[in-house]
């Protein structure tokens, strides 16, 4: 239960000053549904103003604050027409303040003729005159105090803006309690530290407060990998059934390959947890292609040789159903009993799958969710696998526990190649396989990259691919932060597509509900649809192993990871797959650097490093889908840098200081609340 010291800083927005229903909704559309998450919600950048008595052309370029008088009105002649306010500084210099579809009458208001006004905008050159275009406040010299020299600019939305903000995280700090301390005293004296509030404090105050910015992102990863390790010791010191499998299962397997270095690596590590007591926590990275699926199933066999009942879970139905028909095939005649079970299965065909799981007559199930559900009993679930982009968290797992006498062992894997830094971060509490070969025969997407202004030819191209056969995907991008403007672009895709191929044309998308999804990406993987446009809801789909081409429009708008992710829809079969990033015609340096890198290489391991480096303290992976929290204080900088430290203290915590028990301890305890890690401490409480 959170500490009651934090809940006026949990309060919803609606405790604070000014915010009603219309403010609400802005609020949440940026995730701001309490105080602590406008606390929390830090400024990216400021505006510095310069504070100036006369005009000086020297300082063009630059946003500076200075005291000036109207002198005449220039109204164009039509509404589009921009009103131009000539006006005058204290030494008689002239500038033109310019207002492009403004009312008149509001501007004449504003700025009023002959009277003296504090105005702060950004100083251009126009031909050789000054002139501030849609200066960014204008108000009498008495009410300049307001506007401060330095204003935070925040992450906003329609409707609200950053001075707004800004008042109400005064009102969301002014909640927040002075804390007892949680970090180890030498680490913080070392690097030069304020306290928790007054770094909260000073970051809203002074966006360039680099000492209270790293101070804010060490607590969010203290917290974080504190939680870790409370769950790793949790798991480590319950006492699991060891299986130990003799092989003759996976002796009958009929493989139409060796498996490659990495996979027998792999699988020697998985056979080595599972014969320990203690119940397995293993992350498996494999890039797309790098054979997943032939781990998975060698771990469900030794499984079921030492007796117990192994589980595979998938994110959706469709391709909970495709796993079961693949491990079919591949285990034929080995002698094991497979079933799956979705929220779709009803009556008897589910009656009988949750009595052969009772029984133990059914050795390995395959589904979703619905196998962990209630009224789901089995007799001796030994081993979970997970296949997941997203991360199977603690709350999943206690329910996973709550299905066998003794924990089962767990194996999570992820197609989303991470790079190192952020492995320990946010899987931190398992131990890490990575399959980083390929299985033989795969070969590599070929990737060009091609400017939207040959559209047409793209088309064509897509033409010819359909006649010979082929299948494709037309992927589109999230535009704008909107559902509506992404599934705009999709249907219009899919319209004019359509008038030139037909009904061989599909379209899926987020807005979907499931069953409509998975009828359409059936029809596709059946061969009835020749193109798929979609959203990036295809990353984790389907095997088509028809579909060797893909088109990603506006490709500069996706991280690398997810690029990456997308191309690996057509790198599924052995034969020629071709990736077409359709790019706009004006790139940004870092948007140029990420399409070269995917021209040049297949290797997601690098490619996830090298969207970190581009991409700064964007989203880690290209995209929040999962709906888990994400890190919003620290960046992928500040985890490089601050992890190590952060790891070592909380280690020194729970090893030396007596855990959550101790005095710092219980101070650790608040910030795993306050950070929202104590999914953690009930895990303990639970156990």
């Amino acid at each position: 239960m959170r500490p009651d010291i934090l809940n006026p800083l949990f309060a919803e927005t609606t405790a604070l000053k000014g915010v009603g229903p219309a403010l609400a909704k802005p609020l949440e559309r940026l995730g701001l549904a309490r105080a602590v998450d406008i606390a929390f919600h830090l400024p990216t950048g400021w505006i510095d103003r310069f504070p100036r008595e006369e005009l000086d052309m020297a300082d063009a370029g630059r946003v500076i604050a200075i005291t000036l008088t109207a002198v005449e009105y220039k109204l164009g002649g039509t509404r589009r027409s921009p009103i131009r306010v000539h006006a005058t500084d204290a030494a008689g210099n002239h500038v033109s303040l310019v207002y492009f579809g403004g009312n008149s009458g509001w501007v004449k208001k504003l700025l009023p003729l002959g009277e003296k006004r504090r105005v702060s905008g950004k100083l251009e050159m126009y031909g050789q005159e000054l002139q501030i275009v849609h200066p960014d406040y204008v108000v009498p010299p008495e009410e300049a105090e307001d506007h401060r020299e330095r204003e935070a600019i925040y992450p906003l939305s329609e409707g609200i803006t950053s001075k707004r903000i800004a008042a109400l995280a005064e009102q969301a700090i002014a909640r927040a309690p002075e804390l007892p301390e949680w970090i180890e005293p030498s680490v913080k004296a070392r690097h030069g530290w304020p306290d928790w509030r007054d770094a909260l404090k000073r970051i809203h105050a002074d966006p360039a407060d680099a000492k209270a910015r790293e101070r804010l992102a060490y607590d969010e990863i203290f917290a974080n990998q504190l939680a870790l390790l409370l769950v790793r010791g949790e798991a480590r010191s319950k006492r699991g059934r060891p299986l130990a499998g003799d092989g003759r299962l996976r002796d009958r397997l009929d493989l139409p390959y060796a498996p490659t270095g990495a996979q027998a690596r792999t699988i020697a590590e998985i056979e080595g947890d599972l014969a320990q007591q203690r119940p397995m926590l293993r992350l498996l990275q494999g890039d797309v292609g790098s054979g997943k699926t032939l781990v998975a199933a060698m771990a469900l066999l030794m499984a079921a040789e030492a007796g117990a009942q192994g589980a595979l879970l998938a994110p959706t139905e469709i391709l909970a159903r495709q796993h079961y028909e693949t491990l079919s095939r591949m285990l034929a005649g080995v002698g094991v009993n497979l079933a799956i079970l979705t929220g779709r299965d009803k009556g008897r065909a589910r009656e009988g799958v949750l009595m052969g799981l009772a029984d133990g007559s059914i050795d390995i199930l395959i589904g979703t969710h619905a196998i962990f559900q209630e009224g789901v009993t089995y007799k001796s679930l030994g081993l979970a696998v997970v296949d997941e982009q997203h991360r199977f968290g603690v709350a999943q797992r206690m329910m996973l526990q709550a299905k066998a006498e003794r924990p089962p062992h767990l194996l999570v894997m992820t197609a989303t190649p991470i790079p190192r830094t952020l492995t320990l971060a946010q899987y931190g509490e398992m131990d890490v396989s990575r399959l980083d070969e390929m299985p033989p025969g795969r070969q590599p997407v070929e990737t060009r990259v091609v400017s939207e202004e040959r559209m047409d030819a793209v088309v064509d191209g897509l033409a010819r691919h359909l006649s010979n056969g082929g299948q494709a995907y037309w992927v589109c991008p999230l535009v704008e932060e909107s559902a509506k403007s992404d599934l705009a672009a999709a249907e219009d895709r899919a319209a004019v597509l359509a008038k030139r191929f037909g009904d061989r044309v599909g379209l899926v998308h987020g807005r979907m509900k499931g069953p409509a999804k998975d009828a359409v990406m059936e029809r596709f993987a059946s061969g009835k649809l020749g193109v798929l446009v979609a959203t990036t809801v295809i990353e984790v789909g389907v095997d088509v192993p028809n579909a060797t081409l893909i088109v990603i429009e506006h490709a500069d708008r996706f991280g690398l990871a997810q690029l990456h992710q997308l191309r690996g829809r057509v790198g599924r079969g052995s034969g020629k797959s071709i990736c077409l990033l359709l790019r706009g015609n004006a790139l940004s340096e870092t948007s140029r650097a990420r399409l070269a890198l995917m021209r040049e290489t297949n290797d997601g391991f690098r490619i996830a490093e090298e969207d970190l480096r581009l991409r700064g303290a964007g989203e880690l992976l290209g995209t929040r889908q999962s709906g888990e929290m994400e890190f919003r204080l620290a960046t992928p900088d500040s985890l490089g840098a601050l992890l190590p430290a952060a790891n070592s203290d909380a280690r020194l915590l729970v090893e030396r200081d007596g855990g959550l028990e101790g005095e710092r301890g219980q101070a650790a305890r608040i910030a795993l609340y306050l950070f929202e890690r104590d999914a953690a401490v009930g895990l303990l409480r639970s156990g």
